[in-house]
């Protein structure tokens, strides 16, 4: 039994910060690779187009509530996201953050959307 007050380590998701490096290349970009997984396991990754607001991304779509990312999302909230390139080929230099977490569903206007709530970020290629 918990004491009042007290979160376990478990049950703590900390906060997920981007450093400025990271902020400009994710507002700079626009294409992300997204992967949900069906309520049986079964991955589908898909190429996206996102905005970043500085903590979570943001992404719609033509037909969006039909596609089966967001069909695996209804049945599984959790997601990842990839968005990465290469700076230069020779010498081989890529960049890129991958973001694990979970999706929140809405509608703005009548237009569904996808909001990618970040618990765990990796990068690599930043100074």
């Amino acid at each position: 039994m918990k004491s009042k007050g007290l979160v376990s380590k478990a049950d703590r998701i900390e906060a997920v910060t981007f450093s400025d490096e990271e902020v400009e290349f994710l507002t700079q970009s626009r294409l992300a690779r997204v992967a949900t997984a069906s309520s049986e396991g079964q991955p589908h990754v898909v190429p996206v187009v996102y905005e970043f607001d500085g903590t979570a991304f943001y992404f719609t779509g033509w037909n969006l509530e039909k596609s089966l990312k967001f069909q695996n999302l209804l049945q599984n909230k959790k997601v990842a996201i990839v968005v990465d390139d290469l700076v230069t080929v020779s010498p081989w230099r890529p960049r890129g953050v991958e973001v694990r977490g979970v999706a929140e569903l809405g509608s703005e206007g009548g237009r569904p959307y996808v909001k990618v709530c970040p618990q765990v970020k990796r990068s690599w290629g930043f100074r």
